[in-house]
């Protein structure tokens, strides 16, 4: 086996901290600034230290050895793109002010790449000529730029990140299908192997596009993600994607509408108390503009719209809310009192809790005024069914009917079924077996390298610091010279044995610095294995510490050394 580094402490640009930083807010931020892995450079802006780019090193291998394993091809495109093919797919312009856009001396338009999919597109079209040049699967590992309206969270929100993308091109939708499948299989391989609890959750494609999509979520307190997992069955998915079934009910008992007086109940928590019914008895109205048309949406009072999930139904268009100037424009929609019943010029969309046959309370269009027994598909239609509210803990499984767990997760990694919406855009054909013109089908597939690592660094510590999973650690072994020169020699004889039987070692041969600052430095880094020169290294004994279970055994160190080398 070849001989693998040792790296000293002494010599290490990696200066440990012993309090949390100000700005710091999760768990991996705090500890990932504290050990010496990362340092921030300006707002979603870090530097990796020679520690962190070792453990963010082991995830690009990792990473790597499972695409290969797949038969993708590395390359590696421009991070700096070209406006043009962007514009040619409408990502330009959807993409908002994420894109970080820039002009060049001579005032031609570029773009950051946050993802890549045009361009790989263009690569494959002026490579590709026929269907005997495909299938492939081309992937890069590289750095991404977004720009971030509030970063935060450490490396968890950047407006520069590592991302591994890799993208399919088949000439067939089962070969897509086949594609997505090999994709999904590598992402649990190297996800198993980098020590991550994750999920496997149905998602939205939102600005990229295609028809299905899977998110693989890491669950941790600083998850921006919510998403849904059932107890009883397998069903788990991003609460933007879980969609329920329309179930019409029997309404051939319910009286006529009536309208009744309500002063002063603008809100469904006024109304319910006047009334004295429940808020799911009631019908709220929300209206949005989209791209200045009003549009009213429908969801039981009861339950809140989630507005991220209108603006994905309506995406690229632009979503704001009403202004009291709308209100002024258009006086037959009356503040506080707007009801589906009789509304002309607006478009009605509702959650499919709003089913044909449903009775509601709900606005009349009058001041003061509301009405009853309002029944859905009988007093009002419904322009389109959309899941459109908030998913609270507790909702039935679209799959068996059991209430629904919610926890918060990182997301590191996601997987589309493209399509032909880029090979659409920008005329990607080659010739099929009968000589005609196919059009190519794609798909897209990410992974967070770099979140990977602050992943990691939330699921795998505990209130001493990090403790890395030994694939990705910065070195398999911690050897900690207590002090005394003896020690020290000790130590430095013992990390270059370990060294030439192939283990990586990292040496805390620092003179000047307590043997109590070295534990707990040796504690915050994580290494799995701590190897201590103390107190008997004179009689030839070494102390071997698990850093994930805290247990402790002395040994010669002869012993201590085939041990760690078996």
């Amino acid at each position: 086996m070849a001989n693998a580094p040792v790296q000293r402490m002494s010599q290490l640009l990696a200066k440990t901290l012993r309090d949390d930083p100000a700005d710091a807010e999760v768990l991996s931020h705090k500890l990932l600034v504290r050990a010496g892995y990362v340092r921030r450079t300006a707002a979603g802006i870090w530097t990796w230290l020679p520690l962190g780019k070792k453990v963010l090193a082991n995830v690009e291998r990792i990473v790597r050895e499972e695409m290969d394993a797949i038969g993708a091809q590395e390359v590696l495109l421009p991070a700096l793109l070209p406006r043009e093919p962007y514009e040619a797919t409408g990502r330009w312009d959807e993409y908002g002010p994420e894109l970080f856009r820039l002009k060049d001396r001579k005032g031609g338009d570029y773009l950051l790449g946050p993802t890549h999919e045009e361009i790989f597109t263009l690569l494959v079209k002026d490579q590709a000529s026929s269907y005997k040049d495909l299938p492939v699967i081309l992937y890069q590992i590289q750095t991404k730029f977004r720009d971030e309206a509030r970063p935060r969270a450490g490396i968890l929100r950047g407006r520069e990140f590592l991302m591994k993308d890799s993208y399919s091109f088949d000439v067939a939708d089962e070969g897509l299908a086949e594609s997505y499948a090999l994709h999904r299989q590598a992402y649990q391989r190297v996800f198993e192997r980098l020590g991550l609890d994750y999920r496997i959750c149905a998602a939205t494609a939102g600005a990229m596009g295609g028809s299905k999509s899977e998110e693989f979520l890491a669950p941790a307190e600083a998850g921006e993600d919510t998403f849904a997992d059932c107890p009883h069955c397998d069903f788990a998915a991003n609460t933007e994607a879980i969609t329920y079934e329309l179930k019409p009910v029997d309404a051939s008992g319910v009286p006529a509408a009536e309208d009744i007086p309500t002063p002063d109940t603008p809100t469904i928590e006024t109304l319910a108390a006047a009334l004295g019914v429940p808020a799911s008895a009631t019908l709220k109205n929300l209206l949005v503009k989209v791209d200045g048309e009003i549009v009213a949406v429908g969801v039981p009072g009861d339950r809140e719209v989630d507005l991220d999930k209108v603006e994905a139904h309506f995406a690229p268009a632009a979503v704001e809310m009403v202004t009291e100037t709308d209100f002024a424009a258009r006086p037959e929609l009356v503040r506080g009192y707007v009801g589906p019943q009789g509304l002309e010029k607006v478009r009605y969309l509702a959650d499919p809790r709003v089913a044909p046959g449903t009775a509601w309370i709900t606005g009349a269009n009058k001041p003061g005024t509301h009405t009853k027994n309002v029944v859905a598909g009988r007093d009002f239609e419904v322009d389109e069914y959309v899941d459109v509210v908030v998913v609270q803990e507790g909702d039935p499984c679209p799959k068996c009917g059991t209430g629904l767990k919610l926890d918060r997760a990182i997301e590191i990694g996601h997987i589309f079924q493209l399509g032909r919406k880029y090979a659409d855009a920008l005329k990607l054909d080659v010739l099929g077996q009968n000589g005609k013109p196919v059009r190519v089908t794609m798909g897209s597939y990410g992974i967070g390298v770099s979140r990977a690592v602050a992943a990691l660094a939330e699921q795998h510590a505990d209130d001493k610091g990090l403790v890395w999973p030994r694939e990705v650690a910065p070195a398999d072994v911690h050897v900690v010279a207590a002090g005394k020169a003896l020690q020290t020699e000790l130590a430095l004889d013992v990390s270059g044995k370990l060294a030439a039987a192939g283990i990586r070692v990292l040496v805390d041969d620092r003179a000047g610095v307590s043997p109590g600052v070295k534990f707990t430095d040796a504690e915050l880094i994580g290494v799995p294995t701590i190897l201590v020169a103390g107190r008997r290294a004179g009689e030839g004994v070494v102390e071997l510490k698990d850093r994930r279970t805290g247990e402790r055994e002395e040994l010669p160190v002869e012993e201590a050394i085939a041990r760690l080398t078996a």
